[in-house]
């Protein structure tokens, strides 16, 4: 019972969170510089909040038919994000075409890994007829995709600090997507350490409390930064690219 309304309150809570952010965003305009982001928390509400929502009262928890939607939605989900990721690298990256071309390169290679990486776990199915074929590779590539993520934007927020990029809504929106990876990044290694029922059940609280972090930092980064300076290398930087630029 008390995990029941744990789960059920926390979907109400982020449901009204994220309707609430994207009514900020709608009336002070900032889904025109934020269309990745605000895109990512629209399938958010669409699929977490109502797609699994009617699935699962439709079907059933057990049902083939929530399990393949479960599974695809994750990877939809974990695509969105990838997407959002390589968004924030665009705008921090927006004073410097040739890094962005760079870094653009960088972010099509890490995908095309990700994606063989994933397409491999299909090889390694034993009996491709036991019915587990069809979601061995969506959990193994958003699993992977994830984590890519995790990984790129903490090299991001790393970029942001190194080259003093100013941009205080943009350093928002980097520390909310962290909190967000750091559920399914958690799940994915209490499930190499214990049981996948057990990880499952901590999700369950894990992953409402994450996406509950993000929604949080990202409405107080459109309340309180109505304005975002535009993303800019700091000025002590300027000569030593210049060099950079010149001795290549």
């Amino acid at each position: 019972m008390f995990s029941f309304l744990w789960e059920h309150g926390f979907v109400i809570i982020i449901q009204f969170l994220a309707t609430l952010l994207l009514l900020f965003a709608i009336r002070k305009q900032a889904w025109r510089r934020l269309g990745a982001p605000f895109g990512y928390l629209c399938s958010l509400l669409l699929i977490d909040g109502f797609g699994r929502q009617y699935v699962l009262h439709r079907y059933g928890l057990a049902s083939v038919q929530y399990r393949y939607f479960y599974w695809l939605s994750d990877v939809v989900l974990a695509l969105a994000a990838f997407i959002v990721v390589c968004a924030l690298f665009r705008r921090a990256c927006a004073d410097d075409v040739k890094l962005w071309r760079f870094v653009r390169l960088i972010l099509v290679f890490v995908f095309v890994l990700v994606l063989g990486i994933s397409l491999a776990s299909l090889t390694r199915e034993p009996q491709p007829g036991s019915g587990r074929l069809e979601t061995a590779f969506f959990f193994e590539f958003q699993q992977n995709l994830y984590f890519t993520c995790l990984v790129l934007n903490t090299l991001l927020y790393i970029m942001l600090q190194q080259f003093q990029i100013e941009d205080g809504e943009l350093h928002l929106l980097v520390c909310g997507m962290g909190l967000q990876f750091a559920g399914p990044a958690a799940n994915f290694a209490l499930a190499s350490l214990t049981s996948l029922e057990t990880a499952h059940s901590l999700y369950v609280f894990l992953g409402p409390l994450c996406t509950l972090g993000m929604l949080l930092v990202w409405l107080y980064a459109v309340i309180r930064i109505p304005k975002p300076a535009t993303a800019r290398v700091s000025r002590k930087l300027v000569p030593i690219l210049a060099r950079s630029r010149n001795a290549a």
